[in-house]
């Protein structure tokens, strides 16, 4: 039995000893072909925007091409649960975000994955702030004509988001409590139809991603009402927030960060950190991004060990926000 319990000992020693060796290799490689990057989101969103841009300086320093592929749906769930069901060899990561990560979570009692315990994270990457804008023709020129506006007329109004659960229709969601206000929820798959719509009359404000509203904004297609932020931003230089406004309790920021499935060699977790430190230092991709209403997250804040505590927080922070909303969990 000594003898046998041996021999069995030296063999799963060497066999660990492969795959270690294995592992070590094909870190030692990557990539030697395409990576996916996944966007659950549609395209034309605001991380779909913000993630081509950061596609770009991965693919020249990667050397290999960085792809997008877009899947949306539930709050970015769908396309986030195919990448912690991925192989973990570093060809797949999903540029996932607040909606995906903290608020999921929160609204869903069975999420299709756990955010801490299915990814290996590798870093923030940008941040923007949220904006109140509505159609062009609403008769609110200010936050105040606004709340005047739809606190008299709520009954009628529909505001859109970008699905059930994301941002923007949190921080709407948000807003309308703190004004008392009940409008029809129009959830859509992504932010750039529910722009669509803004633009078109069909619906009355949108709590909008600074990416999806800019050039909506510049071209006066929308009204821009308010930052939805505690601090004013540097992509709306003209633009004052909700609370300095007299609308406190409104501080609505969207997260971008770089995860892969679980499991991932340590060693290309690295490289693509690396690598994406060194694209969001870029000059070239800084102004690209600001285009974009996009701004890179601190370096110091960049870290995969950041990015795991940094999750843990947040899905605790927004399941109390969930539950104050009063929007029912799934």
């Amino acid at each position: 039995m000594l003898q046998r319990t041996s021999i069995a000992a030296v063999c799963l020693a060497a066999l660990l000893s492969i795959n270690c060796t294995a592992g070590s290799a094909a870190a030692e490689t990557w990539p030697s072909r395409p990576i996916t990057m996944l966007v659950p989101f549609a395209p034309g969103s605001s991380s779909d925007v913000a993630g081509r841009v950061l596609a770009a300086g991965l693919s020249e320093l990667l050397g290999q091409q960085v792809v997008i592929e877009n899947v949306s749906g539930a709050g970015g769930m769908t396309g986030t649960a195919r990448v912690a069901k991925a192989q973990p060899d570093g060809y797949q990561f999903v540029f996932a975000s607040v909606d995906s990560m903290a608020i999921v979570p929160a609204m869903y009692k069975k999420p299709l994955y756990d955010s801490v315990a299915d990814f290996t994270p590798v870093g923030l990457a940008v941040e923007q702030p949220i904006v109140l804008i509505t159609r062009a023709d609403l008769p609110a020129n200010s936050m105040e004509e606004f709340a005047a506006y739809a606190k008299a007329n709520h009954k009628q109004m529909q505001f859109g988001s970008s699905g059930v659960g994301s941002g923007s229709h949190f921080s709407c969601a948000r807003l309308n409590v703190a004004l008392g206000i009940e409008p029809t929820h129009v959830p859509y798959r992504g932010s750039g139809a529910a722009m669509q719509d803004l633009i078109a009359g069909r619906i009355d404000y949108f709590c909008s991603l600074a990416a999806a509203a800019m050039g909506a904004i510049e071209s006066e297609q929308v009204k821009s009402i308010a930052l939805l932020t505690s601090e004013q931003s540097a992509l709306f230089p003209s633009l004052k927030t909700a609370k300095e406004l007299g609308f406190p309790g409104m501080d609505s920021y969207f997260w971008t960060a770089f995860f892969f499935p679980k499991g991932t060699p340590d060693a290309i977790v690295q490289k693509l950190y690396e690598a994406t430190n060194q694209t969001l230092n870029s000059p070239v991709t800084i102004e690209r991004l600001k285009k974009s209403g996009v701004t890179p997250i601190a370096a110091e804040f960049r870290k995969p060990a950041y990015l795991k505590t940094f999750v843990g927080t947040e899905i605790e922070s927004w399941a109390a926000q969930v539950k104050a909303s009063g929007v029912a969990i799934e």
